[in-house]
């Protein structure tokens, strides 16, 4: 599984919620080489998720998957 992913699920389950993707979700992925998630979580940490190349698109492709 990929690591991004992976700690996006973990903190997601932990209620955490993605407050800001950059390059946004409906951008062109054709020239998308790294992508930056941001989360706030119940207790007010946030959390920062970046992603790059191949990942990236795998990431946002997970993101897109949980607003369907």
């Amino acid at each position: 599984m990929n690591g991004s992913i992976d700690k996006l699920r973990a903190l997601l389950a932990a209620n955490c919620r993605i407050e800001k993707v950059h390059p946004a979700i409906p951008a062109s992925d054709a020239e998308i080489n790294i992508v930056i998630v941001s989360l706030t979580c119940p207790d007010g940490k946030t959390h920062t998720i970046k992603a790059y190349r191949e990942e990236a698109l795998a990431v946002r492709e997970f993101i897109r998957s949980l607003n369907k």
